[in-house]
């Protein structure tokens, strides 16, 4: 990233402004580990759309205030080892078989691109990478480098995780929206023959709340 600062919730303050904001991007990456953690083991599989729809909204609120925070710059001018990542492969492989009706979706990768390139991908595999740099960012939290933490977590957003997030954030918020409103469609010959399969799908696994009427 470029020495540039821009307007940021610092201030435009120098590093040593740097450890309060830290603690508290820390305690949102936590927080969305422990309950990824939680939501995979498939305690409460009828709530697990709904739940990664928080959590991942709540992660990349995090990751908007790293991005629009000026540049961290770390101490050091190669990155210090972490002793390795955690394993995640089983946390991504029970995603997979909790999410699987619904896990494989598309999305464009880069809306910008000429001509914008549209990808598949899955649920499972996203959320787990998003795991990955999150995790990774902790690692050296957690040993103490705070500026290193802090700069890793910023630097994956913009290049890896918030693209990544924001891409499964539109694919949950997609699932709930086609559950909540295909079955109120008057015309439903209308509806795509996979939207109506869809919705099918994944309604034992998000229920309108008790009582609750659309609004038109």
């Amino acid at each position: 990233m470029s020495d540039t600062t821009a307007g940021s919730e610092t201030g435009g303050a120098g590093q040593e402004d740097w450890t309060d904001f830290a603690a508290e991007i820390s305690d949102q990456v936590e927080s969305f580990v422990l309950a990824v953690r939680e939501i995979s083991a498939g305690q409460s599989p009828e709530t697990a759309i709904s739940l990664l729809l928080l959590e991942v909204s709540q992660v990349l609120l995090a990751g908007a205030r790293l991005g629009a925070v000026q540049d961290v710059v770390p101490d050091e001018r190669f990155e210090p080892d972490t002793g390795g990542d955690a394993d995640l492969e089983a946390v991504r492989t029970s995603l997979a078989a909790l999410l699987e009706p619904v896990d494989e979706y598309a999305e464009v990768f880069d809306p910008y691109a000429d001509p914008p390139e549209v990808v598949t991908t899955t649920l499972s595999d996203d959320v787990a990478d998003v795991l990955v740099d999150l995790v990774h960012g902790l690692q050296h939290y957690k040993a103490g480098r705070v500026v290193e933490a802090l700069w890793w977590w910023q630097f994956s957003y913009l290049s890896n995780w918030g693209s990544t997030a924001s891409a499964a954030l539109r694919a949950l918020q997609s699932i709930i929206s086609h559950v909540r409103l295909d079955s109120t469609v008057e015309h439903d010959d209308e509806l795509l023959a996979e939207d109506r399969l869809l919705a099918q799908t994944v309604a034992d696994a998000v229920a309108p709340p008790q009582g609750y009427v659309p609004r038109h």
